[in-house]
């Protein structure tokens, strides 16, 4: 079945066809006004957390008062810190909750427990400083205490005789001839496993992680059996070196593993596009993007290293005179002449001991200083050298392209062309 439809007279117009009812709209309650959109505040501390934070502490206080003096049998001051803290971090929970929703109170509770634990961490180290400079003032000033030995020097002298000349020459000689072993070593096999994947690079890793733990008295045990029980050598500097060395060896070689790890894959890939070898591309672009990571990584072991007494004490032994040569004799470092110093019962010893500690807490502070500034230039920053050299052999580059354009344009002048194309022609 078909359906038509019906079809007007050809001389009738199209008649437009009634209009529709207008729609109603909405509209919003004050009028046509638009409220402009407040700015949100993007500070890292407002107003709001310091208020909340001074009221939630000051009423742990008084809380945690009521509580010792008042109301319960408590005493001792580390059960009050520990119950106030508590009582702040609830309360400042609290105050906060006011103002914010759950996710907002959880972040800014876990910042106050973050912030909170550094600030412990920060007034521990300047409480073990401060109190070792305190303890050594006596003996600071004196300047034999760092030109003289304890060769002459009895426990009834006075802090004017003898000094610790022969531990801070050992020292040097000590951490000196273990950073020349363990800073080429320690960065060759760092390189080792990050760009030689592997069986065997997988079991060096994992020697090294287990060796990361191993204890100072283990290390030195070593030495002592092997190179001076086995091999006949005597108690030295070198060997103590050597000792230390072994402690420092894996710090080293695990925070370089991991710094070289955050190198980009793209730097590599890019190198490799421009037809450079593998290890050209270690030298030029993987170490020096990873230098201040690096320095790091040397640094902690430093750290690691210079403070060990009982490596020392097993594999150079103790003397009080002043060696200079690390080949033969014993030969003290720093933290062993302090630990040898403060078990006296004499004042004047104990002073010279913290005085020690003091010393090798400024040489540390110097050692770490000279490495940052050695290696603490970021990925693409220059010496000064390098940057002479960089614009020497940029207007090398540019004289030589000023003479290449001049040479083209001699060429391709219009005598040139009438000249080449007379001889070109043909009778």
């Amino acid at each position: 079945m078909t359906v038509t439809t019906a079809q007007s007279p050809p001389g009738e117009k199209d008649q437009p066809s009634p209009a529709s009812p207008p729609v109603p709209g909405t509209s919003l309650p004050g009028g046509s006004t638009t409220l402009g959109e407040s700015r949100r505040n993007l500070a890292t501390l407002r107003a709001t957390d310091v208020y909340a934070m001074l009221g939630a502490g000051a009423a742990s206080l008084a809380i945690t008062w009521l509580m010792f003096d008042r109301m319960l049998p408590f005493n001792g001051a580390l059960g009050f810190v520990v119950i106030a803290y508590v009582l702040f971090l609830g309360l400042y929970a609290l105050l906060v909750s006011f103002d914010e929703d759950g996710p907002a109170v959880r972040d800014r509770v876990a910042a106050a427990i973050i912030q909170s634990l550094g600030l412990v961490m920060l007034a521990v180290l300047a409480f073990v400083v401060v109190y070792t400079l305190y303890e050594g003032r006596e003996a600071l000033p004196h300047l034999n205490f760092y030109t003289e030995s304890m060769a002459d020097a009895g426990p009834l002298e006075p802090l004017g005789v003898g000094g610790i000349l022969h531990a801070i020459v050992g020292t040097l000689w000590q951490i000196g001839i273990a950073l020349a072993i363990c800073i080429p070593s320690g960065l060759v096999c760092a390189v080792f496993l990050n760009e030689v994947p592997g069986a065997f690079s997988r079991f060096v890793r994992t020697i090294v992680e287990a060796m990361t733990a191993l204890p100072s008295i283990v290390a030195g045990l070593f030495i002592y059996a092997t190179f001076i029980l086995a091999l006949g050598f005597d108690s030295s500097g070198l060997a103590a070196a050597l000792a230390i060395s072994v402690m420092m060896l894996p710090i080293i070689i695990r925070a370089a593993d991991v710094v070289i790890r955050l190198v980009p894959g793209t730097l590599r890939e890019a190198s490799y596009a421009l037809g450079t070898s593998r290890w050209r591309t270690v030298w030029h672009v993987v170490l020096p993007t990873s230098r201040s990571g690096l320095t790091t990584a040397v640094i902690l072991g430093t750290a690691r290293g210079v403070g060990e007494t009982s490596p020392v004490l097993l594999t150079a032994g103790f003397t009080a005179e002043l060696n200079t040569n690390p080949l033969e004799g014993p030969m003290v470092s720093l933290p062993l002449a302090a630990f040898e110093l403060v078990k006296s019962p004499e004042p004047t010893y104990i002073a010279r001991g913290f005085g020690t500690a003091a010393v090798l807490l400024v040489l540390v502070l110097v050692l770490f200083v000279v490495a940052r500034v050695i290696g603490g230039r970021g990925p693409g920053q220059l010496t000064r050298r390098q940057e002479h050299r960089r614009v020497k052999a940029s207007r090398r580059d540019a004289r030589r392209f000023t003479v290449r354009a001049t040479t083209d344009k001699t060429s391709l002048s219009p005598a040139s062309s009438a000249g080449s194309a007379s001889t070109r022609s043909t009778p």
